[in-house]
């Protein structure tokens, strides 16, 4: 898959393995795996964090291999689920921290088109959530309440 703003193609990667299947080494059942899931995420773990807290320290390779829900799914059934999903809200992180250098930084015209392109991303995910029904109808990305956002 090309990227995004550039004419490159993708960068090469690792795939998950094709077996679906639990491994043999994890001790962990489908409900232990969901309680430590609730468990970190009402510790303010967003998904990705719980997936490489479980993968690290538990030694669970894949949840939805065991629980046959993904770790968002678990969160949205016990009513833990982030308002903004977690990529737009790491975009709206990004988008804060270019506003703050270029504050400092008002020459530097490579940030001013990281700021364009991340802008763009925001926006163009935004409507992809709207139109799938998880953010509202109603929602905006502004500029100046991006800290408000983040904090």
């Amino acid at each position: 898959m090309a990227r995004m703003h550039s004419r490159k193609k993708g960068k090469s990667g690792s795939s998950k393995p094709q077996e679906r299947k639990k491994p043999s080494w994890v001790k962990y059942t489908a409900k232990e795996v969901e309680a430590l899931v609730i468990k970190l995420a009402k510790q303010e773990k967003r998904a990705s964090e719980i997936g490489l807290i479980l993968r690290d320290s538990y030694g669970i390779p894949d949840v939805k291999v065991i629980t046959k829900k993904k770790i968002t799914q678990i969160l949205e059934a016990n009513k833990l689920k982030a308002e903004i999903p977690e990529d737009l809200l790491n975009l709206i992180k990004k988008h804060v921290k270019i506003t703050a250098h270029r504050e400092e930084n008002k020459q530097d015209m490579t940030a001013k088109r990281g700021f364009q392109l991340t802008e763009s991303k925001i926006n163009r995910l935004a409507k992809y959530y709207k139109r799938t029904n998880k953010l509202p109808k109603d929602w905006k990305f502004d500029r100046s309440k991006a800290k408000l956002l983040v904090g």
